[in-house]
């Protein structure tokens, strides 16, 4: 009996002994405080949410900002069409909602559909990506010079181009998405002009602002 007991004397200094080990080898509450909470359900950490024109060259590169661009003028759909309109709170006309979106991202543009024809650098159809400019003629079948201009949010080869813009139409006018193929931009389709580009953000708060004609 007294060999049972030395025994049970024993397992209990033992685990005694053992657990101060087990405790100090277990996270602290401070070390899971400290570890990011996308890293504890992914095990990557999240892109952190872009800030400035500056922020988002220094975080993502051209692909990344073009998906942003695209992300960022989806989010104007439903905002009103207005003439010589520049901010989602009142209403864009075309070039104003083309202009908007690309000065977020410190990429300069004019509000000035006849310009937009000069901007950036062109590219064949063929070549189109998410985040280019387009450009259409005016709505008149005679029409021979820029009268429209949108971002391109879908763009493959051999595939239908999609762009957002916003519209002066009677029938739906504001921020939408269109089609060039099977519609009328087809025929007033101009260019594609390519105003992303790598380690070309500047400070959009420089870019002169004049009347667009539409």
């Amino acid at each position: 009996m007294r060999f049972l007991w030395l025994i049970f004397v024993g397992l209990v200094v033992g685990m005694l002994a053992v657990l101060p080990r087990l405790n100090s080898s277990s996270p602290q509450p401070k070390e899971l405080a400290a570890t990011p909470r996308e890293e504890l359900s992914s095990g990557t950490p999240r892109m952190a949410v872009l800030t400035t024109p500056r922020h988002a060259e220094l975080l993502v590169g051209e692909a990344g900002r073009r998906d942003s661009i695209v992300r960022y003028a989806l989010q104007q759909l439903g905002t009103p069409y207005l003439y010589a309109g520049t901010t989602p709170e009142t209403g864009f006309d075309c070039s104003g909602f083309v202009q908007f979106v690309y000065s977020r991202f410190g990429i300069p543009v004019p509000h000035s559909t006849a310009l937009l024809i000069d901007a950036g650098q062109p590219v064949p159809r063929a070549d189109a990506r998410p985040g280019d400019l387009v450009v259409f003629t005016g709505t008149a079948t005679t029409s021979t010079t820029p009268g429209h201009a949108g971002i391109i949010i879908l763009a493959k080869p051999g595939g239908p181009i999609r762009f957002v813009h916003s519209s002066s139409a009677r029938r739906e006018s504001g921020v939408k998405v269109s089609q060039v193929e099977g519609t009328d931009y087809e025929r007033r389709f101009m260019q594609v002009r390519r105003v992303v580009l790598p380690g070309k953000a500047t400070d959009a708060r420089s870019i002169p602002s004049k009347q667009t004609t539409r």
